[in-house]
């Protein structure tokens, strides 16, 4: 073939250090754009992001030279830096070490992403160690308890 096409779609996790819940509500908007933002500077197509106090979910779309490892490092990274210049509110924020990186098929974008937006009422009922060990067991992901959350 004389040329590559490929569009390759990521759902990722991540949550605040320590799971601590302080992306309130009238700063997660920001915070989002902040993700969203990172992603389009570096060729990343953002579909939906989103999520609560504690955790943000990401569909994203990623060009196949980019690995999952380098992407959380982006979207982290990138939008800790700008949440650090930006919300004086955050104050010392940092997201936990760890993500969920999942493939999602392109059949499969509507359904996800209404799952990110769902998030709000999803967790009146749903911990997020609950909702997170569902998404690596739904994967076929093996993972040890002991070593899921600090």
């Amino acid at each position: 073939m004389a040329s590559t096409y490929t569009m390759l779609y990521a759902h990722l996790v991540f949550s605040t250090k320590k799971r601590r819940a302080v992306l309130i509500p009238s700063l997660r908007e920001r915070v989002w754009a902040y993700v969203a933002g990172v992603a389009k500077e570096n060729k990343i197509t953002p579909i939906e992001i989103g999520g609560v106090e504690d955790h943000c979910h990401a569909l994203v779309g990623l060009p196949a030279t980019l690995s999952h490892a380098r992407l959380a490092q982006i979207l982290k990274g990138g939008s800790s830096l700008g949440i650090h210049q930006n919300l004086p509110e955050l104050q010392g924020f940092a997201w936990q070490d760890g993500y969920g990186a999942f493939s999602v098929s392109h059949s499969q974008i509507t359904k996800v992403a209404q799952y990110i937006r769902g998030q709000e009422a999803h967790h009146h009922h749903q911990s997020f160690e609950d909702e997170y060990r569902q998404l690596l067991k739904k994967h076929g992901i093996p993972f040890r308890e002991e070593f899921l959350f600090e």
